[in-house]
Parts: C-alpha cells; structure tokens; sequence
C-alpha cells in the first residue's frame, strides 16, 4: 500500500499537531495487530509519533519491525504494553466488495457506493471508509472522506 499521500484531506484539523492517530497510522496497527489506545499516542514524543507514521509496514519483516517498535515506544513511555489485535488474514479493505457496514453508512447519507467504486479506491481510503462507517464520534467524516475519494 505504498501511496504518496500522507494524511487526508478529512484529517486536517488534527494531523498537524498529531493530536489523534491518523488513519495511516490506525492502517499499520491492525496490519501489525497492535491495540494502540490514544492516552498511549499521546504520551508519545511527537518525533515518536512521526516515526510511526513514516515507518514502513507492508512486507512480512516490516510488520515484524513496526510491531516491535510501536511495543517498545509505549512500553519506554508509559509502562504498559499495548494489547494484541487479531490480524485478519483477508481484512475487508482487500476484498472486491464493497463491505455493509460501508454501504449502509453511505445509504443513510443517501450516497450508492457500489463494488466498481469501491475497486477504485485504495486500500487505505478502503480501511478508512470501514473505520469511518462504524457508530462512533467520528463517523461525521464519512461525508468529507467520500467526498474526497471521489465517490459523489
């Protein structure tokens, strides 16, 4: 999942400061299978921060190293280690479907996302989609996101 792009456009009001993790970031946590709670993000050093955001993570031995790293960061800063995830071996950002939780979300906002589209967007803009489409407070950026991947 190599991509240019850093951060997303729907990110903006936080990623300057690194205040919240961005989506990249949550991308590489369940590819490594890293619970990664924000007090522990925000008992990081911003250096720290932003070499979890420029590490890489997509090859077996860079999940490995990202893995260990991210353990060793939130051990050294706040003495606790981070729980396991389950890594899913087919996570839904890679499958040909677009995923219900995506397609309802985009249905109540009265938006059709269909597999074509969905085949178009990257994983990442994928993973962010499932993250955004979850009842929570954040899912007020489901709109910008498919907004910004050219969904409207």
């Amino acid at each position: 999942m190599q991509t240019d792009l850093k951060f997303f456009q729907f990110e903006a009001d936080f990623v300057e400061s690194l205040r919240c993790i961005p989506m990249q970031v949550r991308y590489k946590l369940d590819t490594c299978g890293v619970k990664l709670k924000l007090h522990h993000w925000h008992e990081l050093e911003t250096a720290q921060r932003e070499m979890l955001v420029e590490t890489p993570c997509e090859t077996a031995a860079q999940i490995a190293h990202y893995r260990d790293l991210l353990r060793r960061l939130v051990r050294d800063r706040s003495g606790e280690t981070p729980k396991d995830l389950a890594v899913d071996s087919n996570p839904p950002w890679l499958r040909e479907t677009v995923p219900d939780t995506v397609r309802e979300k985009a249905r109540s906002l009265d938006i059709a996302i269909g597999d074509r589209q969905w085949a178009t967007l990257t994983p990442l803009q994928r993973f962010a989609l499932l993250k955004l489409s979850r009842p929570s407070h954040e899912n007020r950026n489901f709109y910008p996101a498919v907004q910004e991947f050219g969904l409207l």
